[in-house]
């Protein structure tokens, strides 16, 4: 079966949009369940981000439009969401799941957290018994082809993140970080590197927050910063001149009334905001608030594209590579298509030769001269190997089947001058 990939990204879905389409925890174990269920498709992996949820599958046609179904009842997707979704197929499908892999696809050109949550991707389906040999195949092939894009070209080099790009944004926002406090809600990776780049910055005080306090203490500890579980975090907001959540809630974290009130404690002193999460972790109604900054991932696209023109040139030395790793993937698939008939001719010829040989010992039991035996021997698997070939080129010729002829001169080389 053919790769098909049905989804939405950040190329074509706003953050309101792809809010509405995302796999978490146990909802990725069901989707998987429910996807491998589906008359047609056989085997399924589901990535799902912030910036992209996608289905890779190998599926019929008609197996991918039942997917296409399924996943609009499944989220009770709107129109607007509906026409969002793209589907891709075959060496068109091949190419972008290697281009998601190398982050050629990503908001943040060349970022290389996706890789990691692709294999994670991978590793759940795989577990969850959703992946066969195709996939399997495919999948080690891609992360092969984007170790080799890392390794080959500087598209990742410049320090371009989405976290990088938050803190870039902050700093434009205020004249320095040293006399202010910053509050970080979630303990991801993400956040690891806000924080990084926070510290690097001098940043005054830091705060963590996170659901699971360990994970907090463990990441505040590393830059100097101060943890708090979750529910103690409407007691520090009022403390945030900046505020960055990026969590895998599916519930709002901070609600627009929890940041009125942070605002009226602050006396009107300005937040900025920024929501890295997908679905969105604050309230997008706080945007509407005087004296609040809000941003999404999708206003960080700006300050991106002016951090990452560095990246442009090994974006094209990449594309190249992918170019000549997707022709070689489909050239090893292609040739996986014939094995059996190679394996086929073999057993035919084996045959033949154990037909030849046998009678060949037979005379040679009656006393037969050895040379004779042995022209025997030439003459007979000769005449059994090429007799179906050549039946079959007489009849093309009786037909003036021009292509049949070239075929069997350019297989048995019969136009060589060598």
């Amino acid at each position: 079966m053919p790769l098909h990939i049905l989804g939405l990204n950040h190329n074509t879905a706003p953050v309101e949009i792809r809010e509405q389409v995302v796999y978490t925890g146990a909802e990725i174990d069901s989707a998987l369940a429910a996807v491998t269920n589906i008359p047609g498709v056989a085997e399924a992996v589901v990535l799902s981000t912030c910036n992209r949820t996608e289905f890779y599958v190998e599926s019929t046609d008609d197996g991918l439009i039942l997917l296409n179904n399924w996943l609009r009842d499944d989220q009770k997707l709107t129109e607007e969401a509906c026409a969002a979704l793209f589907t891709l197929n075959s060496e068109d499908a091949i190419r972008h799941l290697f281009r998601v892999a190398c982050g050629l696809d990503s908001m943040v050109l060349g970022e290389p957290q996706i890789l990691g949550q692709l294999k994670d991707a991978y590793r759940h389906s795989e577990e969850a018994g959703a992946v066969g040999s195709q996939l399997s195949r495919l999948f080690h092939h891609t992360f092969s082809v984007a170790k080799k894009v890392r390794t080959d070209t500087e598209i990742g080099s410049s320090p371009v993140s989405v976290a990088y790009a938050a803190v870039n944004l902050a700093n434009q926002f205020f004249a320095g970080f040293s006399k202010h406090t910053a509050l970080l809600i979630g303990a991801g990776v993400t956040m690891e590197l806000v924080a990084k780049h926070l510290y690097r910055k001098d940043i005054g005080r830091l705060f963590v927050a996170n659901r699971n306090f360990e994970r907090a203490h463990d990441l505040a500890s590393q830059f100097d910063g101060f943890a708090l579980p979750l529910s103690e975090l409407e007691g520090t907001l009022p403390e945030a001149d900046i505020l960055i959540s990026s969590t895998a809630s599916s519930e709002i974290i901070v609600s627009v009334e929890q940041m009125k009130a942070a605002i009226k404690a602050r006396k009107r002193k300005p937040v900025f905001a920024v929501d890295i999460a997908v679905p969105r972790d604050l309230d997008p109604a706080i945007s509407k608030l005087d004296d609040v900054y809000l941003y999404t991932i999708d206003d960080l696209d700006k300050v991106i594209v002016e951090g990452q023109n560095n990246r442009e040139a090994a974006a094209v030395d990449a594309n190249r590579i992918l170019d000549d790793e997707t022709t070689r993937y489909l050239g090893i698939e292609r040739s996986k298509e014939v094995a059996p008939i190679i394996t086929a001719l073999r057993d035919h010829g084996d045959e033949i030769r154990e037909q030849v040989l046998e009678k060949a010992r037979r005379r040679l039991a009656k006393g037969a001269d050895a040379d004779e035996v042995l022209d025997y021997v030439t003459s007979a698997l000769i005449k059994k190997l090429l007799h179906h070939p050549s039946v079959r080129l007489r009849e093309a010729g009786e037909r003036s089947d021009r292509q049949f002829v070239e075929a069997i001169t350019e297989l048995f080389g019969l136009n060589r001058n060598d």
